[in-house]
């Protein structure tokens, strides 16, 4: 039996920038494998220049049966994603949703939350296509007739 719930941690960095408006600029740019722990508190991991970067742990990434659809159009991509919705909170990106589906991204854009797509490690890609190939079945697809053919008849003239 395939476990639906990993627990994971984000790598979010932090890019200082020179403009007049704008001073910062952050995105999720890493997902690694975590512990579960009750201190999620993000930790620095490594600055270089004019970027830091910050790792927060502890976030679950579950899949559920009613998503198998969206993450096998995830897993079947040229580049398969982990998609990180992050809020600004005390003056800091905080990851707080990751998840494999591309529906539920979709419906998270759709509701102008930040998010963004991170390349999907091997590990965590292993798990969502032993997950896809037990729980996703395509609909058979069904043949359906335009209703203008619907009336049309041939004459013998």
């Amino acid at each position: 039996m395939i476990e639906y719930r990993l627990t994971v941690a984000v790598v979010m960095r932090r890019r200082r920038l020179d403009n007049r408006w704008v001073s910062e600029s952050w995105e999720a740019v890493e997902i690694v494998p975590d512990e579960p722990r009750k201190d999620s508190a993000p930790q620095p991991v490594r600055a270089a220049g004019t970027a830091d970067h910050w790792l927060h742990g502890g976030l679950a990434l579950e899949l559920f049966r009613d998503e198998a659809e969206n993450y096998y159009l995830n897993v079947s991509a040229v580049e398969p994603c982990v998609f990180v919705m992050w809020r600004m909170e005390e003056g800091a990106a905080v990851p707080k949703i990751v998840t494999l589906s591309y529906g539920e991204a979709a419906r998270m854009m759709d509701s102008s939350e930040q998010v963004d797509k991170v390349p999907m490690p091997a590990e965590i890609r292993a798990w969502l296509e032993d997950f896809v190939r037990e729980h996703y079945r395509p609909e058979p697809k069904k043949r359906s007739r335009p209703p203008s053919f619907g009336g049309a008849r041939r004459s013998d003239s």
